[in-house]
């Protein structure tokens, strides 16, 4: 009888507040806003236009979240662990588009 071969298990998310996993979601969402604007990578004005007129209420949605967390009073952030559940996300790759693109060699 063949084994039967499974998927690699996805790496776990740390535990996170209800608050601090609002902030990361919503963090990760206007980091890719912010690429689809970049200039250096965008295809057309049309879509990075659309982007950036989301980017504000994404930007919005990352303050309302901060601020339930100060307001449960969860004062500190704890940046290993949101920079560990931003990997599992996908958050490097996401953050790359930001950055501009390598120069291309001469």
């Amino acid at each position: 009888m063949p084994s039967e071969k499974w998927p690699p298990e996805l790496t776990p998310l740390p535990a996170l507040t209800r608050a601090e996993g609002e902030v990361v979601d919503r963090y990760l969402e206007v980091l890719d806003l912010l690429g689809r604007i970049n200039p250096a990578r965008t295809q057309g004005t049309y879509s990075a236009l659309r982007a950036a007129q989301t980017l504000a209420l994404a930007a919005a949605g990352l303050r309302d979240a901060l601020t339930v967390m100060h307001e449960r009073d969860e004062r500190e952030i704890y940046g290993g662990t949101l920079a560990r559940a931003m990997r599992v996300l996908d958050g490097e790759r996401r953050a790359r588009r930001v950055m501009l693109p390598p120069e291309p060699p001469n």
